[in-house]
């Protein structure tokens, strides 16, 4: 597999998909019952076949990821050769749990207001692999969700100190 398994919940979720994928390899509803009875191994090679055709049209897609941990807020934006990304530390006393806030600009004006201190740090990586790989990879870690727009990396970036 080039990238991750769909789990049963996305193979059901893409279940009109999976049939139209099924149907352009040459098998019906009956073939599929069969092939999984006869070939397990078989019948998970489509599946993985499916979940990687799915997985690189969604990696082919994205170009923000965001990345939320207790005390700190990470934006990564992938352009066509490396990836850039800012992030925000908190320090001090404070109640901040960026997993639970749904605003982070208000955040980060609450812990501000509370005396905490934020520490902005960025980062930049050329792509070893492929882009898509590049973002799988990302992706994989806890607490990573993939973002419409660049609004918060665009935030974020307003923070830093002009150079």
């Amino acid at each position: 597999m080039k990238y991750r398994r769909l789990t049963k919940e996305e193979l059901k979720e893409l279940e009109p998909e999976f049939i139209r994928f099924l149907a352009s390899q040459g098998l019906d509803a009956d073939s599929w019952v069969k092939l999984k009875e006869e070939s397990k191994e078989k019948a998970e090679g489509m599946i993985d076949i499916f979940s990687d055709i799915v997985m690189e049209k969604i990696l082919q897609n994205v170009e923000f990821l965001e990345q939320r941990n207790t005390k700190d807020y990470r934006v990564f934006k992938f352009f066509d050769t490396h990836a850039e990304m800012i992030g925000i530390f908190v320090e001090g006393n404070t109640d901040t749990d960026f997993t639970k806030a749904a605003d982070p600009t208000n955040t980060i004006r609450d812990i501000q207001a509370s005396g905490g201190r934020i520490r902005l740090f960025t980062g930049k990586k050329e792509y070893q692999k492929t882009k898509e790989m590049e973002i799988s990879v990302v992706m994989d870690q806890p607490g990573v969700s993939i973002l419409e727009n660049g609004a918060m990396f665009d935030t974020f970036k307003a923070l830093l100190p002009k150079k």
